[in-house]
């Protein structure tokens, strides 16, 4: 992989990781469309720049990550589903990850939710409820975090986006728009951290694979900053906007992307990676 290819991939990663419209399908497209080989070290790549962007988080939602223990536990509730699927099926969504076709189908079906979502789930900010009650409906309780760590779940399908079924989880917990995404943003710190560690703990334990670490740490190093820098734009623009505008624009985005990259494959262009 080049210098160059690095750096898109993880412009990619940076601006796709924290919106709902698929990172890990963005970068396997990319990856079809330049024409990258997936090798061990490119799969491990993808999922290893997630730690510039778990970063970011930490970076902008600093005081948030130092407040009450309480924090911690809803957080370690909502990851454990994710955390157990992950581990027993690895290998399945490894071969999942090769297929652009499942990615623009999850694109598109994701889209088409996406249009409808906010009429689906109220914004408890629309609602007549008083302030206090409006106040105990934002509190994220065990019972809320596990549900939301449930719906991430579904993202292991390329194309689904674990920032979408979060959110949409948050919400039918009745969380507002911002709430919702920022807890999402706030389970992408330890689920990405647990994805991003155990790919660099399968590089390392084979001794070719860990020359081929060691032979490629500078290409880790600057994704990981690219995606670091792009990702604090990414989440800064979000947040605004969803919390103003809602979820069509990106419905309308997914739908439009799986659609194309659909006629491209009929029209017999090779975009997968495998």
């Amino acid at each position: 992989m080049s210098w160059l290819e690095t750096i898109i991939i993880a412009i990619i990663e940076g601006l796709t990781e924290f919106l709902p419209v698929s990172s890990t399908g963005h970068m396997i497209i990319a990856q079809g469309i330049l024409g990258v080989e997936p090798t061990p070290f490119v799969k491990a790549f993808t999922v290893i720049i997630q730690f510039g962007a778990i970063l970011s988080v930490l970076v902008l939602y600093f005081k948030r990550f130092v407040q009450s223990i309480s924090f911690y536990i809803t957080l370690l509730i909502a990851f454990i589903p994710a955390a157990i699927l992950g581990f027993l099926f690895s290998d399945k969504i490894d071969a999942l990850l090769e297929s652009v076709t499942v990615v623009a189908i999850m694109l598109i079906v994701g889209g088409i939710f996406m249009l409808f979502v906010d009429k689906i789930f109220d914004n408890p900010e629309n609602t007549k409820s008083s302030d206090k009650k409006i106040e105990e409906s934002q509190k994220i309780t065990p019972k809320k975090a596990i549900i939301i760590g449930l719906c991430q779940c579904i993202a292991m399908i390329p194309g689904v986006s674990r920032s979408m079924a979060t959110i949409v989880g948050g919400m039918s917990q009745k969380l507002s728009r911002k709430n919702a995404a920022e807890f999402s943003f706030f389970l992408a710190v330890p689920t990405m951290f647990a994805a991003s560690a155990y790919k660099l703990l399968q590089l390392l334990m084979e001794p070719a694979d860990r020359q081929v670490l060691a032979d490629n740490l500078g290409l880790l190093l600057v994704g990981n900053l690219v995606a670091f820098l792009v990702a604090i734009l990414a989440i800064k623009f979000f947040i605004e906007y969803v919390s103003k505008y809602g979820f069509k624009l990106f419905g309308y985005y997914r739908i439009v992307a799986g659609a194309i990259i659909l006629i491209l494959l009929g029209l017999g262009y090779d975009l997968n990676v495998g």
